[in-house]
């Protein structure tokens, strides 16, 4: 019994130091790796909601220069259960899309914008009829812009209509200014045509 008792108070007493014992070592905290970030495959998205169920979405991919690459069009009707695409190859940056219907013919035209090279936007204009997406020649800008043009050009819309806005150097008795020229576009029969807005 009184071996017990002794074994017992051994124990206990181990038990109590351990207990109390510090250990000063630090703690030890697992360095993880830094995880690399993955590029963007896709520099360009946006979806454009025609009505509800019913969009239209713009995706433009590619890497390396980032003025090539590609970009898809896709078309989603869930309440008919429709769905569309087209895959197309791009030169310049894409940097903006939105929908119109121009020429009132119950059918959307969709415009991407792009910059073609440096400060130069352009448009890409499909129109999704007929079940498919159909490509509507852009025009460019005329020889008398043009003379004067060194890019800076923005499109915009005002009041369901399109126009672009272009600044033109004119160089007048050796006097070299700056004007700003807004171009209106008409769409008809999937063809544009366009005039200048005057002051």
């Amino acid at each position: 019994m009184k071996g017990i008792k002794l074994g017992f108070f051994a124990l206990a007493s181990i038990l109590f130091i351990a207990a109390c014992t510090n250990d000063d070592k630090p703690t030890t905290i697992a360095k993880t790796a830094a995880v690399p970030k993955s590029v963007n495959p896709f520099p360009f998205y946006k979806s454009i909601e025609i009505k509800p169920g019913y969009h239209f979405e713009v995706v433009s991919w590619g890497k390396g220069v980032d003025t090539l690459g590609g970009y898809l069009l896709l078309m989603s009707d869930s309440i008919k259960n429709n769905y569309k695409s087209i895959s197309l190859e791009r030169k310049g940056i894409i940097t903006d899309a939105w929908n119109m219907d121009l020429d009132n013919d119950g059918n959307p035209e969709l415009y991407i914008q792009y910059v073609a090279r440096k400060n130069v936007n352009d448009l890409n204009v499909y129109e999704f009829a007929g079940n498919s997406f159909d490509k509507i020649s852009f025009p460019g800008l005329n020889s008398d812009i043009k003379k004067g043009y060194q890019g800076n050009d923005k499109f915009f819309i005002k009041n369901g209509d399109l126009f672009r806005s272009v600044p033109v150097i004119t160089t007048d008795s050796g006097k070299t200014t700056t004007v700003i020229k807004t171009i209106q576009y008409q769409l008809r029969g999937n063809s544009f045509s366009t005039s200048e807005v005057k002051e």
